[in-house]
Parts: structure tokens; sequence; C-alpha cells
């Protein structure tokens, strides 16, 4: 008995070691393993409202951590190990984001305005000769994932490998050449709907069941005027720095812009218009009920940008005070002009550089609402009120980018991009009016195989009048494409004098010849022409805190102070080509059918007929059917006639002989039209 007790007690203590060494592990991997979620809120100046999620899960490198996580996606780490993914970003965007009314010298609209359709860049780790087929599998891998059409890009002809000008994906690892192991792709047409975000929501830890990704109503998302999710991962897994650097980050983004429900305060103020009032409730028929359980921070952030707190200020509105000798707090901010339904937390302030050397500033507002503090009793409806009509800009790029098409008919045409100040913009940069003061610009364009360019004819205009390409273009690299093989890329790097007020580039194209297996079903609509990308390598979006505040362990507060050049997208073009009349293969196919079923029909008829036979059946049919009354008829008029009764078997011998040679010479003579007409026939179709 005492030897049995003693056993039970091991037991029991390797039992309890067990379970603390287990405990332990777990919350080793709950402290390494993060989870974020954060939501910004900022009005715009055309009357709507910004809406910008982001969610972020880091996870430590596999090879100290292991394979096995509690909150990273399982999905997102196996494309990351299997492909060997250095970085790699998808994003599937419905609208134009509009640079001239929200924005564009921001940290939102350079990272996060993509352009419509899908777009996809990976970078790799693997051997050069392993680089397209590990591509290939990624656009499969990821199709299924995401229930898209990316696996479309897995042709040659859908991607391209850019050089330098893809400032999107910088050289982050010493040991990797990003420009040889990267790959750029974009659907222009593809569709976005819900089968795509179902699946991007999947990814989260809480999925949309709490958080702040429990607000996403379907119809207020895809009901706005813009519509942009994105995947961004950036991976240590692999290379010399895998074990000094953390394992990989997952970036999640939603980026709205929604229209308020202007009836609700379309009241006027001496004449002018007064923005619509509106909340978190108002905007997605929902309100923040408490945290994602599995986050380690979740924050709600209002911005109030430069040059509205500059109209503010101008209307006579005072700060919000958070604090008062009450121990209370103010409800209102800039008093008089509008006022928040909500108090919040903290307030930063943001500062911007207009230039590359710190000579020009502008500062923002920051409210900073903390989601754990509500829950389902008391929910968080973060929203403004505005009591005076007040008018502002937002930040720009110095440089407004269009694109378009010159030319008529479906042999050849010309592409046009059109760079245009933004003299506001440009006046404000000190060195701006100094002779010697140059805006470089980097364009990067990927044109189709059937876009045919003619790279010898680029022409630029400054100021409406021509420049020699030498004084202007700084450095170049084009890849002409090849029928059926890849698509052309161009890659410019121009230097702008500060003061131009408008620059355009042109260059001369041919429109090829698609087979008619390569048309889509709609070809009369045309063919897209992927959206170009315009940089800025000198002017950083970025923010910084006043004094020594750092993020706070906000990931988009980090987002916000790393150094993203200031890039636009540009409009994606539609190229009419000569399409065939698909009307005539189907004319001619049943031309040919019905002529092929006229011969066949006759020849089978004639070559399977028995004349003598049927005039046999016929006539021996014939007397059975004949009645009594018949056949005295018959006889009758045979004694008249003064003839012999002749029995139908002797008298039909000799017709049927001389009708059968009768009947075998017109067979014969079918026989012989009818191939005389399929001779002819065939002739005819092979001339």
């Amino acid at each position: 008995m005492a030897s049995l007790s003693l056993s039970n007690s091991y037991s029991s203590v390797s039992v309890f070691i067990f379970c603390l060494f287990l405990s332990l592990l777990l919350s080793k991997a709950a402290e390494e393993e993060e989870f974020s979620e954060e939501l910004l809120l900022k009005p715009l100046p055309d009357r709507k409202v910004l809406a910008h999620f982001l969610f972020e899960s880091r996870t430590p490198s596999t090879q100290s951590y292991g394979p096995h996580h509690r909150l990273y996606p399982k999905a997102i780490d196996q494309l990351v190990q299997k492909f060997r993914i250095r970085e790699m970003e998808l994003s599937f965007t419905q609208g134009r984001w509009n640079y001239e009314r929200w924005g564009g010298f921001d940290p939102i609209s350079s990272a996060n305005a993509k352009p419509p359709g899908v777009e996809l860049w990976a970078i790799f780790d693997v051997p050069q000769d392993e680089i397209d087929s590990t591509w290939s599998n990624l656009t499969h891998a990821l199709s299924g994932l995401f229930c898209s059409s990316i696996n479309f890009m897995e042709s040659s002809t859908a991607y391209s490998s850019p050089s330098w000008s893809f400032l999107s994906a910088p050289a982050k690892f010493e040991d990797l050449t990003y420009s040889s192991r990267l790959r750029y792709g974009a659907l222009p047409r593809e569709a976005v709907c819900t089968e795509n975000l179902t699946p991007w929501l999947k990814l989260l830890p809480c999925r949309d069941k709490a958080g702040l990704a429990s607000i996403l109503d379907r119809p207020s998302i895809y009901g706005g005027y813009y519509h942009s999710q994105r995947l961004h991962i950036t991976s240590a897994e692999f290379g010399s720095k895998a074990m000094t650097m953390e394992g990989t980050v997952l970036q999640q983004t939603l980026t709205l812009v929604l229209q308020p429900d202007v009836q609700i305060s379309l009241n006027h103020s001496g004449g002018r218009l007064i923005h619509p009032s509106w909340s978190l409730g108002s905007l997605f028929g929902r309100r923040v009920t408490g945290p994602c359980v599995l986050a380690k921070s979740s924050n709600v952030l209002l911005e109030l940008e430069s040059y509205l707190v500059e109209e503010l200020g101008k209307l006579g509105g005072e700060m919000l005070t958070l604090g008062n000798s009450d121990g209370g707090y103010e409800s209102s901010v800039f008093n008089g002009v509008l006022k928040l339904s909500v108090v919040p937390d903290e307030q930063l302030k943001l500062v911007k550089n207009l230039d590359s050397r710190n000579n020009l500033q502008s500062f923002s507002i920051l409210y900073k609402y903390s989601v754990e503090k509500y829950s389902k009793l008391e929910p968080l409806d973060v929203g403004i009120s505005w009591k005076l009509p007040v008018f502002w800009r937002c930040l720009e790029a110095p440089f407004h980018a269009s694109r378009f098409l010159m030319g008529s008919g479906n042999a050849r045409g010309s592409i046009a991009i059109t760079l245009r100040s933004v003299s506001e913009i440009l006046q404000e940069v000190p060195l701006s009016n100094q002779p010697d003061c140059v805006m470089r610009v980097v364009i990067f364009q990927v044109v189709p195989w059937y876009i045919k360019v003619y790279f010898h004819t680029l022409q630029i205009y400054v100021d409406g009048e021509p420049k020699p390409v030498s004084d202007v273009i700084q450095k170049i690299h084009v890849s002409p494409s090849e029928d059926r093989v890849s698509p052309g890329l161009m890659e410019l790097a121009l230097a702008i004098p500060c003061n131009t007020e408008s620059a355009a580039l042109t260059i001369e194209f041919d429109k090829g010849f698609l087979h008619i297996d390569e048309y889509p079903p709609d070809a009369n609509q045309g063919f897209d022409l992927p959206s170009a990308l315009i940089s800025f390598p000198d002017l950083q979006a970025r923010y910084y805190h006043v004094g020594d505040e750092t993020s706070n362990g906000s990931p988009l507060l980090s987002k916000f102070q790393e150094n993203n050049p200031v890039q636009l997208y540009t409009e994606v073009l539609l190229v009419p080509l000569a399409t065939p009349d698909f009307s005539m293969p189907y004319n001619v196919i049943t031309l040919t059918c019905t002529v092929l079923a006229l011969y066949f029909g006759s020849l089978l008829n004639v070559m399977r007929r028995r004349i003598g036979e049927e005039e046999r059946f016929l006539n021996s049919k014939a007397a059975v059917k004949g009645g009594l009354v018949t056949r005295l008829f018959t006889k009758i008029s045979v004694k008249i006639r003064g003839k012999s009764q002749v029995s139908p078997s002797t008298s039909s011998s000799p017709s049927s002989s001389s009708s059968l040679s009768l009947i075998s010479g017109h067979k014969l003579l079918r026989v012989m039209l009818v191939i005389v007409i399929a001779v002819l026939l065939h002739y005819s179709l092979n001339d």
C-alpha cells in the first residue's frame, strides 16, 4: 500500500510539473506573439470621411519559436515558408483615390492608395532560375486563398521585374538584391466583392466577431466611394539576419472613403453649407463594443489635418482641454466650431516636413481613444458635430499626375503622362524659387505585349516647350515587349525644375493583332492598360511627434514615422483594339454543317434504298387491300378492253426489270452529282 501511494504521489507531481511547464510555454507564446488593432478616422474637405483600419500580427522566427502559432494565421505562415517570401503585398481596390480632394502628401495616401483592381508584388529568397515558377505557384495559392483570379498573373505576359523604379518595395536586406528577385503584376479589371473580404477577415484572431472588425458592415463598405483592402508581409526568416531580426510581420489594412448621411444636417448658415455630422454608428450602422480579447492594444484615432486646424483657429475656436479644476472633462473641441461626441483619452500633436531639409512644417492634431474602456453596456461611438461651415484643402503632392491616350483608329496611338504643379504647395517650399532647385520624379509603367511601344519616340515637354531627353532624364531603363512572351517595361528618373508649371511625356505605340482565342468575351469594350506609378524620392510622407514622445506601442503611429516616398497612381487606360467579326465564324460553321448534312444525307439515302423490293411491296399491299367490288370492277374493265387478266406477279416482272434499270441509272446520276458538288465545295473552301 505504501508503494502504491508513493507511485501515486510521483504521478501527481509529474502531472503538476508538466502542467506548469505547459503553462510557462503558453505564457511565453502569448508574450512573444502580438496582435494589435487600430482605426483612424479623418474628415475630408469634400464632406466625406476617411476610415482606415490597421490590424498587425507579429510572430518570432520559426527557428527560435517553432511552427505552431496562437495568434498568427497559419495560412500566411505556410505561404512564407513554402515560397520563401521576404516581402509581399496584395491589394484589392474598388474605385480610384482622389489625390486632389483626399490628399497625396500623407502616409495613408502614399502607402495605402492603390490602383483599381488587384495589385501584387513579392520578393523571393530563392535561386534566380526558380523565381518565375515560385511566382506562378504563389499566384495559384493566393487565388484559392482569397477567392479571386490572381492565377491570371501566372503567365509571363502578366507580370514584370522592375529594376529600381518600384519604390514601394525598398531593399531592406543587404544580402539580397531585390531588383532581381522582385516580381510585379496587376489585374485592373478584377472585380472586388465580399468573397475577397471574408477570407481576409478570417486571418484575424477574432475575425469579425469582436474588436474593431465587428463594425465592418458589408453594405456600408461597398457602398462607399473608395474601398481598398491590403495585405503586407515582411519576413526575416531567411538569409543571414534570420536569427537577429524579428520573424514575420503581417499588416492588414482596410481603407474606406464613406459619405455621411447628408440629410441629417443639411443646415445653412449665412448661405454656406455646413459639413454633415457623423459618427461610427451612422457610418457603419454599428458601434464599437469592446476590443478583441487577444489584442495587445486596441485604439481609435481621430485626426484633424493641418489645414483644418488652421481654419478652425481662424474661426476663433478654442482647443480642447482634457481636464479641468473639477476633475471632469470638456466635451467640445474648438468650442463654437465643432464638437466631439466622445471625450478623447489622449491628445497628440503630429509634425510633418514639407521639404527634405525640414525648412517647412505642418501640424496635425490626433485624438486617441482606448477601446479597452468600453463594452456592450457602454459602446464607443466617435463622431463629429459641425456648428459652423468650414472650408479647407488637403495636403497634396507637389504635382498632379494624369495619363491619357492620343490618336485615333485601331492601328496606332500615343500615351501621354502630364504633371501639373500644385502652386500652393511649391510656393511654400523655401527652395522652390532658387534656380538650382530640382524636383526628382520617377515613373514606372508596364504595358501589355500587344501595345508595341516605340521607345525612341519619347518626347518631353516642360511648360509647353519641347526639351531634349538627355536634359531632363537622369536615368532610364526599358524592356521591350515580346509577342505572347513578356510585357513592356519603362522606368524613368526625371529632374524637373521646382518652378515648373507643367510637364508632359509622350510616347508612340502600335496596336497588335490578337488571335481569336485571345479575345475576352467583352472584346469590344477595350483592353486595360495598368496604372503608372509616379514617385517623388526627395519628399517623404511621414509624421513625427512633438517632443520626446514615442508611438506608445501604436503600430499606426509607428507607420506614420517611417520614411515612405510620396507616390501616386495614374488612371487605368482603356485601349481599343481591332476586333474581328465574331459572327462570321458562326455563319461559316452553320453553312458548312448544312452542306455536309445535305451531302451525307443524300448519299446515305441513295445507297440504302431498295427500289425493286419497295415496288413489289407496294403492289402486293395494294392488291391485298382491294375488296370484292374493286376486283369485279377490274375484271369488267379488262373484258371491255379485250385484254386478258394477268397476274400481278407475271405482269410486274418486265416492268420491274425496266424500272430497276431506270432506277439504277438515276442512282448513278445522283451519286455522280453529289460527288461533283462535294469536290467543288472542297476547292471553294480551300481557296
